[in-house]
Order: C-alpha cells, then sequence, then structure tokens
C-alpha cells in the first residue's frame, strides 16, 4: 500500500489522460489543475528560518481551492470560530433533505439551478411548519451545508440543516421551544418539501430556466409525485462545544479527502467508504483514473456558488440584531431556567485548531521561532 496516496497524485497521474478524452468545464479544469500544483513551486512559497539553530524549512503556498483536500481544514477551522459567537441556549435539530437521484441527469446538466431550488424549497417547508400556529408560531433560524456525494463518490444530492430548537415570535417577543424530539413530523416535511421543489421545477421549465432538459419532463415530475422523498430528522446534543464540532465537519467537508485514498498505482485508486446499508460497515473500492476523477467532478460546484447559506433569524442580514433579542427572551423565560443550565452556562468552548498559514515555532529544537528569509516566486 502507497501511503503517500493522495488526490493530488491522482491528479499529477491521471488528468492530462482524462483532458484529453473528456469535455470538462472551466470550474473542473480549474480545480484539478489547483489540486495538482497545491503547496508545490509552482505556486511558489517561503523559506524560513530558525532564530535559535539556523534550521531552515520551505513552505509553499496553497492553491485555496475549496475542492481541494489539502485547503479545507484550516477552512473549517476558521468557520467553527465564528460560529461560535451566534450559538443559543437552545436544543439544536439536525435534518437532511434529500433529492431522488431521478434528477441526477438535471442536477448535471443545470446545477445552480437545481442546487438553488433545493435550497429555497428546504427552508420554504421549514418556515411554512414554524410559522404554523398550531405549532411553533414563530420565526426559525437555518444554517444548511449542500452536499453532492455519497460515501463511493456517486452523485447523491442532499441538503444538511441545522436548525435552533423553536421559534421567535416578533409580535409578542417570546421564544416557543419545540417540544418534539423531531422538531416536525417526518413524513409530512417530506410531502411539504416534494411539493415546493417539483413546484419550482415546473416554473423554471416554463420560463424556459432549464433549456438543456428537452424530454421527459412532465413524465418524470409525475413519477416522482408518486415516490416518498427522503427527510431525515433528529434532535441533537444541547452540548454547544459538539454543535460547533458537528457543524464543522460539514462545512468545508469535500467529496474525498486524502485519509480515504489508500492507493494509487498502475492507473488504480484503492480508497476507503463506509456501506451506510451494511451498518456503516467499512469497505473498499477501487476504480480505474478516468473513472475516480469522473466522479470526482460530479462534485465541482459552479462558480461563485455559495454551499453555506444561513437563514431566518440566523440570516446574514439580521442575526447580529436578533440574536441578542432571542437570547434575552429564551433566558428570560422561567421554563427555560433548567435547560439553560445544561447547556451554555457556566460551560467553556474548547477553541479550535490555530489557522496560521505558516508554523511559528521551529520542529526541530522546539522553542526557536521561524521567521521569513527568503520569498519564492511563482513559476509561470
Amino acid at each position: 500500500m502507497n501511503n503517500a496516496a493522495s488526490m493530488q497524485q491522482v491528479m499529477n497521474h491521471g488528468f492530462a489522460h482524462y483532458a484529453q478524452t473528456h469535455t470538462l468545464s472551466s470550474q473542473q479544469a480549474k480545480a484539478c489543475i489547483n489540486i495538482s500544483q497545491c503547496r508545490t513551486e509552482v505556486l511558489g512559497g517561503d523559506v524560513l528560518r530558525c532564530q535559535q539553530c539556523e534550521y531552515e524549512q520551505t513552505h509553499y503556498h496553497s492553491c485555496r481551492n475549496r475542492h481541494c483536500p489539502k485547503c479545507q481544514k484550516k477552512a473549517s477551522h476558521a468557520w467553527c470560530e465564528a460560529q461560535r459567537k451566534q450559538l443559543i441556549p437552545a436544543n439544536y435539530y439536525h435534518l437532511v433533505f434529500t433529492l431522488p437521484h431521478d434528477l441526477n441527469g438535471w442536477a448535471q446538466l443545470h446545477p445552480q439551478e437545481l442546487y438553488q431550488m433545493l435550497f429555497q424549497s428546504a427552508w420554504q417547508t421549514l418556515k411554512r411548519f414554524g410559522e404554523d400556529p398550531k405549532r411553533l408560531n414563530g420565526e426559525l433560524g437555518m444554517s444548511a451545508i449542500l452536499h453532492t456525494w455519497g460515501q463511493n463518490l456517486s452523485q447523491h444530492i442532499h441538503l444538511h440543516c441545522l436548525v435552533p430548537g423553536g421559534a421567535w415570535n416578533r409580535k409578542t417577543q417570546r421564544w416557543h421551544a419545540a417540544k418534539s424530539n423531531y422538531l416536525f413530523p417526518v413524513r409530512a416535511l417530506s410531502r411539504c418539501f416534494r411539493g415546493n421543489m417539483i413546484s419550482a421545477l415546473r416554473q423554471a421549465y416554463e420560463a424556459n430556466k432549464l433549456p438543456r432538459i428537452e424530454r421527459d419532463f412532465s413524465t418524470t415530475l409525475d413519477k416522482l409525485m408518486q415516490q416518498e422523498w427522503v427527510v431525515f430528522s433528529k434532535a441533537y446534543l444541547q452540548r454547544p462545544d459538539t454543535i460547533i464540532n458537528y457543524l464543522g465537519r460539514y462545512t468545508h467537508k469535500i467529496a474525498i479527502d486524502d485519509s480515504r485514498i489508500l492507493s494509487e498505482n498502475a492507473g488504480m485508486v484503492d480508497f476507503a467508504y463506509k456501506d451506510y446499508r451494511e451498518g456503516d460497515r467499512r469497505k473498499h473500492m477501487q476504480l480505474q483514473h478516468d473513472e475516480f476523477i469522473r466522479r470526482f467532478l460530479l462534485h465541482i460546484l459552479p462558480s461563485g456558488f455559495m454551499r453555506i447559506r444561513h437563514y431566518g433569524f440566523l440570516a446574514n442580514c439580521c442575526r447580529q440584531k436578533k440574536l441578542p433579542q432571542i437570547i434575552e427572551g429564551i433566558e428570560a423565560a422561567p421554563e427555560n431556567e433548567t435547560s439553560r443550565s445544561k447547556t451554555t452556562r457556566g460551560r467553556k468552548v474548547a477553541p479550535t485548531a490555530p489557522t496560521e498559514n505558516l508554523p511559528c515555532y521551529c520542529p526541530k529544537c522546539k522553542t526557536g521561532q521561524l521567521s521569513v528569509i527568503k520569498t519564492i516566486p511563482p513559476k509561470r
């Protein structure tokens, strides 16, 4: 087994042949080239020297492409650090909205439009249930993260949503806490989500926003209306550090990271995956370079597309104003005194790992500090 196997190695050995035999979008080509050049002399870098033992180390620049396995860990830490300031003292719920695989082909033709509809349909569904006077009778908050892959790199489009367990009623200035372990009935959510998504697809098609879909449009939607769509929901733990760590695993995650690539040689890639249908059993899969790269490129997002979004009282435009009001309302409610003592009051959230781009301390003597003595220009 080759312990040095990585996505970069796969691209270095297999991308040239793949590009000659397949048509790529500009975003796909850019991602592959960035991954192959990440933290190499092509991008330039800095030469560092220890002030104490004069040990020298070369640090090459990263590509910062959001699809690169090497660049996402630090981005995830930074995101978590920002989110810690926005926790409220309430239970959180994890929901997953999944598109049927019948729509995978349409998503490949119109990814921007399909992913946008998925976000909108999921939020419309939760917003409707949250505002229902018979349920929470208020405004929900939601953070949603788009994933397009399964464990074996197949196309599996779904939305991970983290929802604070309650709604804020602006008229009464009161917090209505959720009582159910699943926030809302899953079957009702599924049917409402299905209706919203299919309605959005019909409107987009009639407005000629899906021109590449040429046939069987109505037949496909009629078939999908007869199916049960998958919506998953469960209550999440109350501990803030657990919530943030959970979010961090999903926010900047990519289709596959280097730790799952076991070996790469003779034109084959061997990687590990979990089979959820067999109780999360760990398995191996071998794919040829071309097939492995093809599956990976299914998950390259359109340029500028935001895969992390916030809605309701967590929306970027209003959360700075609304969150203090909501926290004050929760803390003022006497029925929340017990739960508040178990959630955020008196608990210190562990900090994330540092996110500096350059190492600070010498890896040789462990005491001296590294400083830049020379800049390496990128290769043109």
